[in-house]
């Protein structure tokens, strides 16, 4: 049977989803002097066990490592790249040649110099092997020259669009210290859990389990900069518990709807806190399910629909998270003006008749006690709508005759189950989409990614059609052709559906307002925060 709203808030799973307070200008927020010093703690509400952005493309990594590493550049404050360790950059005409100017006089945090040494070894070794989105998007990148200490050329065999490559290094160009990574088991180097960077903050310490500290670095590029003595990053998987903290004052920032729903509408009328999408434009995410087409049953394309076909994602925003979403219609979501094809509609919509008739079609007829077949399901739990997702599935699938196993693990051990291991028929997670297809969203289409590369196409599918058309958009410079094609892949992918996006939806950030300066870039919580800073008391 269908979980009811009144059900679901009497067991504790359906749960409230925060309408945002108006968000602070940052000019507001600057009216007062900064003033330096205090420790900024924040809340984490899993721990993915590595912090290196060049090798794991992750909100959980960024929030921590972003402030320790740096990328080429970052979005700022307008929602456009700016130059972080590049300074300025220049693309040949046929876009097989694009050059950086780096940045001078930058130093690692164990006193070496910042070279492009550093940039062509991130991009070759880490970014273009092992990033689980960069290993898509640097396919073509075939060397890194680097003729001088502060120049790094990318040459790729086909077409890099520059506004394209841009908008991914903020994600996907954070730049590792060749002398500490080359040579070495790139993949068990210490550095990995004890990163070198040449941030505003530099890493002190990784207690597994409760906490990673960051201490303010003396001598940071930004002169006068950062204001923070430290930041300290606590990991509290317990949600309420994380609330609790939150209201003693004890951590100022849950990040990414790091808290119960519940708490979350609840603190936005409390005036010590601001309760915002502000800062987090630049992540809209998914819920998704991915199929294991490995599975019999799941490589038939008919049963794959007939599993969208059951579940009734209007009901589930609506009665679970409060209507703060909508059903997607595919992997592009609707706020991306550059690329969301014209006619979307929601490729599968609830009809139940329509599943059976599928499923039946398929071959696959009710047995004893009206099973047709049992799959195992492994929520990636990434917030706590994930496993209440996966359970709404189960609940679901029953209608249909289909029985659902839920298989529970922490974060590390799912995303090992799934990514590497192939050890799952269904799994439900998040997608974030960074502005651009080709950044983090294709490559849960394409095929070739590494195997445990987490959030990429592990599902045993592999289309030819969708390969190519992902390949070309990546490769044109043309952006009204380069729009065309993305609608072609849209349609290719929803006919296909090896994971179905089933919700668009925004982050939420709880916020301290003693902390200042905060929020000011569409991903800051993925940000430096140089410029960030404590009121005291």
């Amino acid at each position: 049977m269908r979980i009811t709203r009144r059900e679901a808030l009497l067991s504790g799973a359906g749960l409230l989803l925060a309408g945002a307070m108006p968000a602070l200008p940052a000019a507001a927020q600057g009216a007062a002097t900064p003033r330096k010093g205090g420790v900024f703690t924040v809340h984490l509400g899993s721990e993915q066990r590595i912090l290196n952005p060049a090798l794991r493309a992750s909100t959980g990594v960024y929030i921590i490592t972003s402030k320790i590493i740096e990328p080429l550049v970052d979005l700022g404050a307008s929602g456009k790249p700016e130059g972080v360790l590049a300074t300025s950059w220049e693309a040949a005409p046929d876009g097989k040649t694009i050059t950086f100017k780096l940045r001078e006089g930058v130093k690692w945090h164990d006193g070496k110099p910042f070279t492009s040494a550093d940039v062509q070894y991130s991009a070759m070794e880490q970014w273009k092997v092992h990033l689980n989105y960069g290993t898509t998007l640097q396919l073509y990148l075939d060397a890194v020259e680097t003729p001088d200490p502060q120049t790094a050329v990318f040459r790729y065999s086909r077409p890099m669009p520059l506004d394209l490559l841009l908008r991914a290094l903020c994600d996907l160009g954070y730049v590792v210290p060749k002398h500490v990574f080359a040579g070495s088991n790139v993949l068990e180097n210490p550095a990995n859990t004890a990163p070198i960077g040449t941030g505003p903050y530099k890493f002190v310490e990784y207690q597994r389990g409760q906490y990673v500290i960051a201490e303010r670095n003396p001598d940071y590029w930004r002169q006068g900069f950062p204001y923070l003595d430290r930041i300290v990053w606590r990991f509290i998987t317990d949600r309420s518990a994380a609330t609790a903290a939150l209201e003693t004052g004890a951590v100022q920032l849950s990040a990414y709807n790091g808290l119960p729903l519940a708490d979350i509408d609840r603190l936005k009328s409390d005036d010590r806190f601001e309760v915002s999408t502000r800062g987090v434009e630049a992540n809209v995410f998914n819920n998704t399910l991915e199929f294991n087409t490995r599975r019999k049953e799941l490589s038939d394309v008919r049963v794959r629909r007939a599993i969208v076909h059951a579940i009734d994602v209007p009901f589930f925003l609506e009665n679970f998270l409060y209507g703060l979403g909508k059903p997607a219609t595919g992997p592009i979501p609707s706020l991306s003006k550059e690329f969301y094809p014209a006619d979307s509609a929601v490729p599968y919509p609830f009809d139940k008749k329509k599943a059976e008739a599928l499923l039946d079609e398929a071959g696959y007829k009710r047995g004893a006690g009206g099973v047709r077949f049992t799959l195992r399901i492994v929520p990636i739990q990434n917030g706590e709508d994930v496993p209440l997702l996966a359970t709404y599935i189960q609940q679901s699938l029953q209608q249909v005759g289909i029985r659902v196993d839920i298989v529970q693990l922490d974060i590390a051990g799912a995303l090992t189950a799934v990514y590497r291991d192939w050890n799952f028929d269904l799994a439900t997670g998040w997608h974030q989409y960074r502005g651009d297809p080709a950044v983090s969203t294709t490559v849960w289409y394409r095929s070739g990614s590494p195997k445990g590369a987490p959030w990429t196409n592990q599902y045993g599918w592999q289309s030819d059609k969708v390969d190519a058309l992902i390949d070309q958009a990546a490769t044109e410079l043309d952006p009204a052709k380069r729009k065309a094609l993305y609608a072609d892949w849209v349609k290719a992918v929803n006919e296909e559906i090896p994971v179905a996006m089933l919700t668009e939806r925004p982050f939420y950030a709880v916020t301290s307002k003693k902390v200042q300066n905060h929020h000011t870039s569409p991903r800051w919580d993925s940000g430096d925060w140089h410029d960030t800073w404590l009121l005291p008391g």
